[in-house]
């Protein structure tokens, strides 16, 4: 079920809508519920980042395990390379 809403928007901001829609093919409206559905992704993405990094700063201090960057950095990259090599192991902090 859709919903009808009102926005103002200032007449220059209105223009350049107007005008990145019609650039895009799509009429204001359109472009506008689809930058509007663009941000609330990435506010949710955003959100569930924090929420990870929450949770692993909250796994840090209960059982102090962490990785060397360095060594993750190096893993990375051989395994980039095709190189075989050992997984970095998670030391105690």
């Amino acid at each position: 079920m859709t919903v009808t809403t009102t926005i103002k928007l200032p007449d220059d901001l209105k223009e350049r809508v107007a005008s990145a829609a019609a650039a895009s093919g799509k009429t204001p409206h359109a472009w506008m519920v689809e930058a509007i559905e663009a941000q609330a992704a990435l506010a949710q993405r955003r959100q569930a980042f924090v929420a990870s990094a929450l949770k692993a700063e909250q796994e840090v201090a209960e059982y102090g395990l962490v990785y060397d960057a360095d060594e993750v950095f190096s893993y990375i990259l051989a395994r980039a390379e095709g190189k075989r090599t050992a997984k970095p192991k998670p030391r105690k902090r």
